[in-house]
């Protein structure tokens, strides 16, 4: 299923996979900002969701997201590349 060029089932896996190995040990900083990634198309498509269950299921994995991501975003700015 695809959203405004996101594609919901990859989105899904790699979202909820990056959340269990922060949540497990910690992602390196490239982790964390393909985490931050992750979150920016959440963002992106769960208002475009028209099926109730859907759109609440991933506004939770969003939030949760957000939440394992959060306490890192100092190492995530250190590696974003600058225009």
């Amino acid at each position: 299923m695809d959203f405004d060029g996101v594609d919901l089932v990859p989105l899904d896996a790699d979202a909820v996979g990056l959340v269990q190995r922060e949540l497990k040990g910690g992602l390196d900083d490239s982790g964390i900002v393909y985490l931050w990634n992750c979150i920016a198309a959440l963002d992106k498509i769960v208002s475009l969701i028209n099926e109730e269950y859907c759109a609440s299921s991933f506004a939770k994995l969003r939030t949760m997201a957000q939440v394992a991501a959060a306490p890192r975003l100092s190492g995530c700015l250190a590696v974003l590349p600058t225009s």
